[in-house]
């Protein structure tokens, strides 16, 4: 029996939203002007969207950084957005990062280059260490 994607249909509207925004303003812009864009398109079609929201990121229970996530759509979806002429490790090493630190087990890497390209990476919640800490 074959089972779909996790978060198929989400994933596939935010990647819709992704080459409508890219269509519009094409290549060039720095990547927060795609940012408020992607953000202002999602909302428009009723998405629960949250731009720039800080994670905290955890060692043996004791917070050690912090980072800020591009975009989370529906506190399911980290979209890292970047402008660059391609993807490159880094960036998809980078998001999966985020997906290690948070709830959310899937992440888009969408990038605003020569041309548009994305990555999708999943990293399930029964796979992540998770430390209580004690108050």
């Amino acid at each position: 029996m074959r089972t779909g994607l996790l978060h198929e249909e989400l994933t596939k509207e935010i990647i819709k939203t992704f080459y409508e925004v890219y269509n519009e303003l094409g290549y060039g812009f720095l990547e927060r002007v795609y940012q408020n864009s992607l953000y202002l398109e999602l909302k428009s079609k009723g998405f629960f969207v949250e731009a720039q929201k800080k994670i905290k990121v955890y060692y043996k229970g004791i917070e050690v950084g912090q980072y800020y996530a591009d975009l989370i759509v529906e506190d399911l979806i980290i979209l890292e957005l970047k402008s660059s002429d391609c993807i490159v490790p880094e960036f998809e090493n980078q998001i999966l990062n985020y997906l290690r630190g948070t709830d959310c087990e899937v992440g888009l890497l969408l990038n605003f280059g020569r041309k548009p390209e994305f990555r999708r990476k999943v990293f399930e919640n029964s796979r992540k260490i998770r430390i209580e800490k004690s108050v």
